[in-house]
């Protein structure tokens, strides 16, 4: 029961400590693997049909799985400026 205790301590410590070097900048989260310019580059490679998505994953040095969310992304992207152009009307 103490050692539970203990870790449960240990663990709010942690948390809040984390939230305090997260507020002072200190902790920052994963960096992409590309840029803006880069996943569009990529998707537009995708979309003319002239390579697959194995091609493209080696080409820019990432897994396939990568690939698939900055598919993913950039159609989010393009939904959420098609709803802001009709919502304008």
């Amino acid at each position: 029961m103490v050692v539970e205790f203990e870790t449960d301590l240990i663990r709010f410590r942690k948390r809040e400590g984390m939230k305090v070097a997260r507020a002072k900048g200190h902790l920052r989260d994963k960096q992409p693997k590309l840029s803006r310019r880069q996943e569009t580059h990529l998707v537009s490679l995708l979309a003319s049909g002239e390579y697959s998505t194995a091609e493209v994953a080696e080409l820019f040095g990432l897994g396939r799985s990568t690939i698939y969310r900055a598919i993913e992304r950039q159609r989010e992207h393009a939904r959420v400026i098609e709803i802001a152009a009709n919502s304008s009307d």
